[in-house]
C-alpha cells in the first residue's frame, strides 16, 4: 500500500525582485506515517558560482538547523496526523522557518504517493539538489549524513544527545563553531566528517582540510580534543585512499581521536559512561 505524502524545496533566494534562486534542500511530510524529515545541502559552492560570496559558516550552520530542527519535529509528531497535502507541511516548516523576504525560504508544497518514505527524501534530494550540483569531489554521503544514519541513534538510545551543545574555538588567526561539543575538563568536540566521495583526490585534500584546520586551531587558548566521527567510502577500490587520509589526519596536532563507523556503537557506549562518571563527580 502507498502512502501519500507532501513534500516542499528549500531555496537560498538570492534576489526577492527577480526570483533567482538554488535548491539547497527537500522537505518530506506524511501526516498518516507521522512522518516529517528533512535533508539539506551542507555545500555552498554552487551558490558561489551562481551568484556572490556567501558566509560559509552561517550558511552551514543554518542548513543544519533547518534539518535537526524537522527531524526533531518528525520524532515528536503523533502518527494520527490528518494527511492535509498543502496546509500541513507549510504550517509546520513555518514552525522552523516563517515564510518572509529572507535569503532561504520553502517552496510551495507538491505531493505524491510512496511505498518507502525515508526513500523518497533521498531521491527528491537527488532529483532536485544533487542533479544540478557538480559530481566532481562530490560526497555519496555528507557529512550530516554519517551522523544520522550512523553515530546519532546508538546515543540517542542511551539517552546521552541532549548534553550536545555548540562550541566555537577561537584562535588568534582562525575560528571555527562545532555544532556537537561537551566539557569535563576540556572541550571534547564531535565533528562527522564523511570520506563516502566520488574520486579518490577528494578524500585525501578533505583529509588535508582538516590536518590545516586542526593547525590553525591549536593556538586557541582553550583546552579541546577533536572527535572525527569518520563516514567509510562505500566503493571498495577507495579503501586504499581512506586509509591514507586516516594517515593523514593523525598528524593533526593536540589531542584527537579518529572513530570509524564500526566503531559507533563502542564511541557511544564510551561517551555515555564518561557522562555518567562526570555528572557522579559533580
Amino acid at each position: 500500500m502507498r502512502t501519500p505524502y507532501s513534500f516542499s524545496i528549500l531555496r537560498y533566494v538570492h534576489d526577492p525582485v527577480t526570483q533567482e534562486f538554488v535548491n539547497i534542500g527537500v522537505a518530506v511530510y506524511s501526516g498518516e506515517a507521522g512522518f516529517l524529515r528533512a535533508k539539506c545541502a551542507t555545500h555552498y559552492a554552487r551558490i558561489t558560482r551562481m551568484f556572490a560570496k556567501i558566509d560559509r559558516d552561517r550558511f552551514r550552520q543554518l542548513t543544519f538547523h533547518i534539518q535537526e530542527k524537522i527531524g526533531e519535529m518528525g520524532v515528536s509528531l503523533p502518527s494520527a496526523l490528518p494527511f492535509e497535502p498543502r496546509l500541513a507541511i507549510e504550517h509546520l516548516l513555518a514552525r522552523v522557518l516563517p515564510p518572509d523576504d529572507s535569503s532561504v525560504q520553502f517552496s510551495h508544497a507538491g505531493v505524491g504517493l510512496t511505498h518507502d518514505l525515508e526513500k523518497t527524501v533521498a531521491e527528491l534530494f537527488d532529483r532536485y539538489v544533487n542533479r544540478y550540483t557538480s559530481t566532481a569531489g562530490s560526497s555519496r554521503r555528507d557529512d550530516e549524513d554519517i551522523w544520522r544514519t550512523t553515530f546519532r541513534e546508538p546515543l540517542e538510545r542511551r539517552h546521552v544527545t541532549a548534553h550536545f551543545a555548540p562550541k566555537r574555538i577561537v584562535a588568534p588567526n582562525y575560528d571555527y563553531e562545532f555544532q556537537r561539543a561537551w566539557k569535563n575538563d576540556m572541550w571534547h568536540l564531535y565533528e562527522p566528517v564523511s570520506f563516502d566521495m566520488v574520486e579518490a583526490s577528494s578524500i585525501v585534500e578533505k583529509a588535508n582540510r582538516w590536518v590545516g584546520r586542526a593547525m590553525s586551531l591549536h593556538d586557541s587558548p582553550e583546552k579541546f580534543e577533536i572527535h572525527l566521527l569518520l563516514g567509510e567510502p562505500a566503493d571498495s577500490q577507495l579503501q586504499g585512499t581512506f586509509i591514507k587520509a586516516q594517515n593523514i589526519l593523525n598528524k593533526m596536532p593536540g589531542k584527537k581521536e579518529l572513530v570509524r563507523e564500526s566503531e559507533a556503537e563502542a564511541f557511544a557506549e564510551e561517551f555515555a559512561k564518561e557522562v555518567q562518571q562526570h555528572e557522579k563527580a559533580g
